[in-house]
């Protein structure tokens, strides 16, 4: 198939790229034309055989270019807006050869549990949101799900907390946070251990991408999470794992939080992700545990466990010479 991906140079979308172009498909990846290409900038690490296509998602045209004579999208970008989600379904509708659009939302759409699992059957409470990261997923998700009822053939993808090797970016807090864990800069524990997030490894994230455009229904929602653990608890694995001693203290939310706002500050000045953001201490003060079984019983989505692939990923930040054990 030919499939166009947005979103391509990203965490996730790159490995899901690299994933689809491996399954023989034809990959058109979208990207913004400041990730480059030739080798020099983001668009160049993806694989050889990947075409790459210019554009912004806020600029319907440039995906109608990208689209054309395409079988199937993928929209991964992940805009802190709406306007992606409405402009990819503006120009998949004028492109007759897509026959179907997968859309990666996020475990954030459907909101917090604090103290239960929860599935694709919740719906998002829309009363307080944490981030406008967050409040955004709330409102795309709204279009999605109108556009499935309309008949457009969408399948909406929530992924949780992913993890695993590749781009440090925003979207890869668990490398980043264990990052400032190795090197001391983040010494105790976050919090107090009350956090819950479901955990899932980019590839099988990746996978499950590609499985719901085989088999997912239009209309339908997945799941696309792991384990169901705090941070607390992936810090005393990695110690377990590394043979190396799991933090003495908990370091207080609201420290932390006080400490994001100064990371926040420094970020605008110097350009650098912040390690952690003061909307980041509000996701820890709740609880994100889901139940992936829709997933894996009609996709067969198969998440493989948190120690495999923690295990996975600390080798290879011990290789990146990011840390030392």
């Amino acid at each position: 198939m030919r499939i166009a991906v947005t979103g391509a140079t990203g965490y996730l979308g790159s490995r899901l790229c690299g994933a689809l172009a491996d399954a023989g498909h034809a990959v058109r990846a979208f990207a913004l034309r400041s990730a480059g290409g030739g080798g020099g900038g983001e668009a160049g690490l993806l694989p050889a055989s990947v075409e790459v296509a210019y554009g912004d998602v806020a600029d319907v045209e440039s995906l109608a270019a990208a689209f054309d004579r395409c079988d199937a999208v993928f929209h991964v970008a992940a805009a802190v807006n709406v306007r992606g989600l409405e402009n990819v379904l503006k120009a998949a509708k004028r492109t007759p050869t897509v026959k179907k659009i997968i859309y990666t939302s996020s475990f954030f759409a459907i909101g917090p549990t604090d103290g239960y699992v929860a599935d694709e059957t919740q719906r998002h409470q829309e009363k307080t949101f944490c981030s406008e990261y967050e409040k955004s997923k709330v409102l795309a998700d709204r279009i999605a799900l109108q556009a499935a009822a309309e008949g457009v053939p969408i399948t909406i993808l929530y992924p949780g907390v992913i993890y695993g090797p590749g781009k440090l970016t925003t979207g890869n807090i668990v490398s980043r946070i264990l990052i400032e864990r190795f090197n001391w800069r983040l010494p105790g524990y976050i919090g107090d251990g009350y956090d819950t997030e479901s955990f899932c490894h980019v590839d099988d994230v990746a996978n499950g991408h590609i499985a719901a455009m085989e088999k997912g229904r239009p209309g339908e929602r997945y799941l696309l999470t792991g384990e169901n653990l705090s941070f607390k608890q992936i810090f005393d694995m990695a110690a377990n794992i590394t043979n190396t001693k799991a933090p003495l203290f908990h370091v207080p939310l609201w420290l932390i939080e006080i400490y994001g706002w100064i990371s926040v500050f420094i970020s605008r000045i110097t350009g650098n992700l912040p390690f952690i953001s003061y909307p980041t201490v509000r996701v820890l003060r709740h609880q994100w545990a889901y139940s992936c079984d829709k997933a894996k019983r009609e996709l067969g989505y198969s998440p493989r466990n948190l120690t495999e692939g923690l295990s996975e990923m600390l080798l290879w930040l011990k290789d990146e010479k990011f840390i030392k054990f």
